[in-house]
C-alpha cells in the first residue's frame, strides 16, 4: 500500500509496475502493527463491506479480507493488481478491482453490502497527490458510507482535522467536518514504509454524520461558498468571495453583514455554524 502520484492505468502489468514505483513515488507499508492499528479503527466485522483504496502490495488487504463480509480493492496500477490477484485469489467475499479510486462509485456501494445491517467502510492509504479529491469523492458519497480509516500525508491530515483559527484549517477542513465526525488517530513514521517517504504520515478516523452539524438547506451552495472564502487566503472574507464568486465587493460586504459576521474577517476564524449563515446569506 502506497501514497502514490495518479497516473493511467492501461500500460502492460510489467512495464507499469516497474515506471510507476519510480515515477510515483511509491512507499508500501511494511509495519504490522500499524496495519492493524488502522484496522483496527473500524473492526470489519462479517455483516460489513470495505473498500480499500490503494492495496499496493496488501499490508492491509490480508487482515480486511480475514475479518470484512466482503472487501472491494480498488488499485490503479495493473502490475500491483495482478499480483494482488496472486497473492488473494478472487472469490465471492474479495475482489480485486483495477481502478482510480476517483472514478469508482462510492454514492452505490451499499448495494453491495453482505448482510442489511452491516455497515459500509473505507480503509487506505491514500496516494499522497490525489489524497485530497478521493477524501471529496468519499464526503461527497454522503450516508453511503458510514466510516473511514484513512492515512495521508501528515500536513493534510492535520489540515483535515483542523479547527479554526490556524493557517491548516481551510475549506477540506470545513468541507469534511461538515459531513463528518474527524480524528486525527495517530501519526506513522516514514520507517513504517519501503522505501521511508521524506515526511509522517498520519491516520484520520472519520465517522460520516447522520445530517450536518448545523443548518445546511443547500450543500452545493455551501461548497461554493466556501470554496470561494478560501480562495485567496490573504484577502478579508468579503474580497475573497467578490473574487471567488465573479460579485462586486460593495455587494459581498452587505451579504456577509447579512449573516452577522465582520466583511473584514478572514475565513480562517470562520466556525462551522457561521459558514452555514454565509451560504444562507
Amino acid at each position: 500500500m502506497s501514497p502514490r502520484r495518479n497516473a493511467r492505468a492501461t500500460a502492460s502489468p510489467r512495464p507499469a509496475a516497474r515506471g510507476k514505483t519510480r515515477a510515483l513515488g511509491q512507499h508500501f507499508l511494511r509495519d504490522d502493527r500499524v496495519a492493524q492499528r488502522i484496522v483496527g479503527l473500524v473492526a470489519p466485522t462479517p455483516r460489513d463491506l470495505v473498500v480499500e483504496v490503494g492495496p499496493g502490495r496488501g499490508a492491509l488487504t490480508g487482515h480486511l479480507a480475514g475479518s470484512a463480509g466482503r472487501l472491494l480493492a480498488l488499485e490503479i496500477d495493473a502490475g500491483l493488481a495482478s499480483a494482488l490477484r496472486a497473492r488473494f485469489p478472487p472469490s465471492q467475499r474479495l475482489e480485486i478491482i483495477e481502478l482510480d479510486a476517483r472514478r469508482f462509485a462510492f454514492s452505490r456501494v451499499r448495494e453491495q453490502l453482505p448482510h442489511p445491517e452491516g455497515r459500509v467502510l473505507v480503509v487506505g492509504n491514500l496516494p499522497y497527490s490525489v489524497g485530497k479529491p478521493i477524501l471529496m469523492a468519499l464526503v461527497e458519497a454522503g450516508r453511503a458510507i458510514d466510516e473511514m480509516a484513512l492515512m495521508f500525508q501528515k500536513e493534510v491530515a492535520e489540515r483535515v482535522a483542523a479547527e479554526p483559527g490556524g493557517k491548516a484549517y481551510g475549506a477540506l477542513s470545513v468541507l469534511t467536518q461538515i459531513a463528518c465526525e474527524v480524528a486525527l488517530a495517530f501519526t506513522v513514521p516514514p520507517g513504517a514504509f519501503s522505501p521511508p517517504p521524506r515526511v509522517d504520515s498520519a491516520v484520520i478516523h472519520l465517522r460520516v454524520r447522520a445530517a450536518p452539524p448545523v443548518p445546511v438547506t443547500d450543500p452545493r451552495r455551501f461548497g461554493v461558498i466556501v470554496r470561494a472564502a478560501f480562495g485567496q487566503r490573504r484577502k478579508n472574507l468579503a474580497n475573497a468571495l467578490a473574487a471567488g464568486l465573479a460579485l462586486p465587493v460593495d455587494d459581498t460586504r452587505v451579504l456577509v453583514a447579512a449573516a452577522g459576521l465582520d466583511p473584514a474577517c478572514r475565513a480562517e476564524t470562520l466556525s462551522l455554524a457561521e459558514f452555514a449563515r454565509l451560504a444562507q446569506a
